[in-house]
């Protein structure tokens, strides 16, 4: 679902004890979150289906090797539709949930997502593939304009 709005916890975070605690969430609250989400499952399933429909559709159409633009056109249009249909739905859902929690609560949820958000896009956390396959960091970020440049790399071909 690429784009769509997503909540501001993985899956359904008010399931996760830790989560809710640190929220201070109710087991009314829960449950009232559960029974929203329940609500709204199969017509996001069903507008996601859409939406890969469109896509399925249009995918041949671009890669004809004479595409007719007309009809293309009009199927990015559809796809655009039903991307839209299962954005509006999803962000209803995620209103619905939204209105369950108090507003300290909703702004402890963000602060725990951005939090989250930063370690996972951190690049000093992220593990990268070396050579021989073997987990490696990336390179630092370059420095600050003026700080002296780090030393190059051995170049094993050199040696």
């Amino acid at each position: 679902m690429m784009g769509m709005m997503r909540a501001p916890w993985e899956g359904k975070g008010w399931k996760n004890p830790e989560l809710a605690q640190k929220l201070g969430m109710t087991g009314d609250q829960i449950s009232k979150m559960e029974t929203i989400f329940q609500d709204h499952r199969l017509q996001l399933i069903d507008l996601h289906a859409a939406l890969e429909k469109a896509e399925a559709v249009l995918e041949p159409m671009i890669n004809a090797d004479h595409p007719d633009e007309q009809q293309t056109l009009a199927q990015i249009d559809k796809v655009a539709q039903a991307r839209a249909n299962l954005e509006k739905s999803n962000a209803r859902m995620l209103f619905a949930i939204r209105n369950v929690l108090t507003p300290e609560q909703w702004k402890k949820l963000q602060a725990e997502r951005a939090s989250r958000e930063r370690r996972r896009t951190n690049v000093f956390y992220r593990r990268v593939p070396g050579p021989g396959g073997q987990m490696t960091l990336p390179a630092p970020p370059p420095e600050a304009p003026g700080a002296p440049a780090p030393a190059p790399a051995p170049n094993p071909e050199n040696q």
